[in-house]
């Protein structure tokens, strides 16, 4: 059994929360690199160009004014105690990192009284046995300007693939310009109400040119990449080809009677960061 002490978890949180905000991952400037040279509409192409200049940027500026909610993954190994509370670790990483790296506090402690914590706690926390004496960790912060565009929908088993395509599309059609386009489309299918929707917060973190390994899914994210740029939204919606970077989804069994689909956009600013203690 291997133990790992609460505070190791804490300064990975806090770094994390940090480079996930100042840093956009290689992957994702490579998406909107490539998706310029493909662009051929004037004014798409200018904003894709704003894009990759301002991803350019050093020096611990964060991406977007919107610092986000700290969604923080953690795969356990099952052979690791973690000599502490968990949650509370977590939660002292982001407010440390959200109070060193001088990023928003954009969290309220109650949906309805609108108080502000003051420190972006706390974090909404998902956690995963996994074999291994390893934990990884991830710090996705999620902005509300595309986490308010993100839809779920208990269809019907007899909707099938069209009724799962159909909801898609009209989720991202719904958005348009304001998830800020370009967008990340994370899609879960299968499960339940609530797992469903977790697969399509999940599925953002996958490197954008990682297609789903099971070959129909990895065709079905290519149909629906190519009609989601069909809809000529563009990047801020200014027109174009380039709506979306990618399409990536995650599936899961579910019950004879239901077909839960959910549908979770990130705008480009597609952020996460991972560590392995």
């Amino acid at each position: 059994m291997r133990v790992i002490e609460a505070q190791l978890i804490t300064d990975a949180v806090a770094r994390l929360s940090i480079r996930a905000n100042t840093c956009l991952p290689d992957d994702v400037k490579a998406a909107i690199v490539r998706a310029r040279r493909e662009e051929d509409w004037p004014p798409a192409q200018e904003i894709l160009d704003r894009i990759v200049e301002n991803g350019a940027i050093e020096g611990g500026v964060p991406i977007c004014q919107d610092t986000g909610m700290a969604c923080v993954f953690l795969e356990v190994g099952q052979d690791v105690h973690i000599d502490g509370s968990l949650a509370q670790a977590v939660d002292e990483g982001v407010r440390r990192g959200y109070r060193d790296g001088y990023l928003r506090k954009s969290v309220v402690s109650d949906p309805l009284e609108r108080v502000n914590s003051g420190d972006n706690t706390p974090a909404m926390l998902y956690t995963e046995l996994v074999p291994g004496d390893r934990v990884t960790v991830t710090v996705a912060p999620k902005g509300f300007g595309s986490e308010n565009m993100s839809r779920i929908a208990m269809l019907k088993p007899s909707d099938g693939l069209d009724g799962v395509k159909a909801f898609i599309l009209d989720t991202v059609e719904q958005a348009g310009p304001n998830p800020c386009p370009p967008i990340v489309v994370g899609v879960g299918i299968g499960g339940t109400f609530d797992k469903c929707a977790l697969l399509a917060k999940k599925a953002l973190l996958r490197d954008m040119d990682a297609p789903s390994p099971q070959p129909f899914y990895a065709d079905l994210e290519r149909e629906l990449l190519e009609k989601i740029n069909a809809l000529g939204i563009g990047p801020q919606g200014f027109g174009g080809r380039t709506t979306a970077l990618a399409v990536h989804i995650e599936t899961m069994p579910t019950h004879i009677a239901g077909l839960p689909c959910a549908v979770n956009i990130n705008c480009h600013v597609a952020r996460h960061a991972t560590e392995v203690l």
